[in-house]
């Protein structure tokens, strides 16, 4: 019988994070969900640590976008859920998962909070989540999860190298708005940490903006690369 839930998870060099996120996850793969690790090209040893905890270890050329598309192709579940390497999971927020599923919605996604400590990490977790609620667009730290089926019929994630998750929710918002659990996943603030916490919320509203003026997703990948729009 295919599993119900088919986790996907992208990653390159997480060594690190990885098999935390594994560690979250264990007991819902012992409780028969399929977990897929799709490798873009790692140097350290994230496949390593991987072996004998996932149920797929697959290659792919890197892009997030090109490694969920190749562990859906593999994925057998009735759901597609794809969570990035640097999230933790809580025990909450499986049975949340569970319990939305059941009811068997076209998609959805958890609010989410940022690892970091500090007033001004809360603050921005908060406004994401609240951001993703009156807009129904999500962001991949959200673990986005959809029926594979439409997911499917939709030809799945766009090939393109940045914003692939909004252009999927948008898509996906045409069919029914998400279903948006409150409980939230933890994302890694090392993004906002190693740059800086407003000098990035500035440059995520930015390019978040300039893709919905329709500047070329590549462009906006060299930017978010660099850090900066300068």
């Amino acid at each position: 019988m295919s599993p119900t839930l088919s986790v996907v998870i992208p990653v390159r060099n997480e060594a690190q994070a990885l098999p935390l996120l594994l560690a979250d996850l264990a007991a819902l793969r012992a409780a028969g969900a399929e977990l897929i690790v799709v490798d873009g090209g790692s140097h350290d040893a994230t496949c390593a640590l991987a072996h004998g905890q996932v149920d797929h270890l697959l290659q792919a050329e890197p892009g997030r976008a090109a490694q969920m598309n190749a562990g859906a192709a593999q994925a057998r579940g009735d759901y597609l859920w794809f969570v990035h390497a640097d999230t933790r999971v809580s025990a909450e927020a499986l049975t949340a998962l569970q319990a939305v599923l059941a009811a068997q919605p076209l998609w959805g996604r958890f609010d989410v909070r940022l690892s970091g400590t500090g007033l001004a990490f809360k603050l921005i977790g908060a406004m994401i989540s609240l951001r993703s609620r009156l807009t129904g667009i999500a962001s991949g730290d959200q673990g986005i999860f959809v029926r594979r089926k439409d997911f499917e019929a939709m030809a799945g994630y766009a090939p393109i190298p940045l914003m692939e998750d909004l252009h999927l929710c948008r898509r996906l918002k045409r069919q029914a708005r998400p279903y948006c659990i409150r409980m939230p996943l933890s994302t890694s603030s090392r993004r906002w940490e190693q740059n800086g916490i407003w000098r990035t919320v500035v440059l995520m509203w930015c390019l978040r903006l300039a893709y919905y003026a329709g500047t070329d997703p590549a462009t906006l990948a060299r930017y978010y690369r660099r850090g900066s729009l300068l």
